[in-house]
């Protein structure tokens, strides 16, 4: 849900009233550094990890991107 919360932003920021990138890339690279993480992980992948921190990439680039 946490990364969820970015859809405001990204719709705030597709509107003309950018926010600031630098939260959101900073949550995009700790998520894939997480997702990472989880697939890596041995002996088998851990995928409650990989799951809950997936979304926080696609949303934290987007509110990145978007607020360029």
């Amino acid at each position: 849900m946490m990364y969820v919360s970015y859809i405001p932003q990204i719709m705030n920021n597709l509107h003309g009233m950018k926010g600031t990138p630098i939260q959101p890339m900073v949550a995009a690279i700790n998520c894939t550094l997480w997702v990472a993480y989880g697939l890596l992980k041995k002996p088998k992948i851990d995928w409650p990890i990989v799951v809950a921190n997936a979304p926080g990439i696609v949303f934290g680039l987007a509110a990145c991107i978007t607020a360029l």
